[in-house]
This record gives structure tokens, C-alpha cells and sequence, in this order.
């Protein structure tokens, strides 16, 4: 008898090939992963992308212009400016017990600084927690502010918060 009946047929995946089924499985795998991955940068795009929430009392200003000009003289005022034209020398960020030069102090704040400026006549204790709070900090310059009219307000460019003693616990 002939070796014709004795032939083994060799499978797909004797010869290398994956067989249907198998290439079927790694496709849906990968079209999962595929799916899994466009939905998390989707979902890191939103968490990224979606609008803060506002806080309450944070006024917003338009855009400020953004000149220098030296000599400037800008009046103390009901509160302290939160941008606009400004001294070109621009103030050391820190904890300053008397009133600054304004002009000095919005070019700070053009670059980054926030000013935290309090009513002179706020009790010392107070004052001295402000001052304990933030010392050391970067990007904070703190002194009083003749006549405003909040006990406390944070001014960055473009931004400001008036804060009232009761809402502060340092």
C-alpha cells in the first residue's frame, strides 16, 4: 500500500500563517485598544480644556494695556489697579509694611506677581497673619493700600478680589 493514504494535511498554523479566527480576535483586540485609547485622550483633552469654575466675587477685567512710561504717578484710589500703563521698573516681590509706589508694583503684576494689598487701619493682628501666611512665598507682594475700601483684595493682572474679614481664616 501506498504512502498516499498516510499524508498528514499540515494546519495554517503548522505553516506560519494564523488561521482565520485568530486574525479575527486580533483585529477586534486592537480596534478595543484602539477605541480605549482615543477615549481616554478625549476624556484628558476635556479635563483640560473645559472652563474653570468661576469664583464668586472674582472680577474680571478686559484686557489692560500693557505701556511703560516712566514718572508715572497713579493716584491711591477705592482700589488698586489691576493693570493699564505702568513704570517700567517693576517692584521686589515681598512683605512691605508701607504703602508702595502703584506704577512699580502693576509692573510686577504684569509679569506674574500678585499684589495683596490690605486697609492700613486693619488690626494688627491681622496684618501680621497676611504677613505670616505668605511669607517666602514667590510672586506675592503684600502691603496696605491707602483708601480702599475692601479690608483685604488680591489684584493679579487682569483679575481682582475684594475680601471681607469675615470670610477670612488664616
Amino acid at each position: 500500500m501506498g504512502a498516499r493514504g498516510t499524508k498528514k494535511k499540515t494546519s495554517a498554523r503548522a505553516k506560519g500563517k494564523a488561521a482565520p479566527q485568530d486574525n479575527r480576535n486580533r483585529n477586534i483586540l486592537l480596534a478595543v485598544g484602539i477605541v480605549a485609547v482615543v477615549a481616554v485622550m478625549a476624556w484628558l483633552l476635556y479635563l483640560a480644556l473645559r472652563p474653570a469654575e468661576a469664583v464668586a466675587g472674582v472680577v474680571q477685567f478686559p484686557r489692560p494695556s500693557r505701556g511703560h512710561e516712566t514718572d508715572l504717578e497713579i493716584p491711591f484710589g477705592e482700589l488698586p489697579p489691576a493693570g493699564g500703563t505702568h513704570d517700567p521698573v517693576w517692584q521686589n516681590c515681598g512683605v512691605y509694611d508701607e504703602p508702595l509706589n502703584t506704577p512699580n508694583v502693576v509692573h510686577s503684576m504684569e509679569h506674574g506677581a500678585i499684589w495683596i494689598s490690605y486697609q492700613p487701619d486693619l488690626p494688627a493682628e491681622e496684618i501680621a497673619a497676611i504677613q505670616d501666611a505668605v511669607r517666602g512665598q514667590n510672586f506675592l507682594v503684600v502691603s496696605p493700600y491707602p483708601e480702599q475700601r475692601s479690608p483685604i483684595v488680591l489684584t493679579g493682572w487682569g483679575v481682582q478680589l475684594e475680601l471681607d474679614l469675615s470670610l477670612i481664616h488664616i
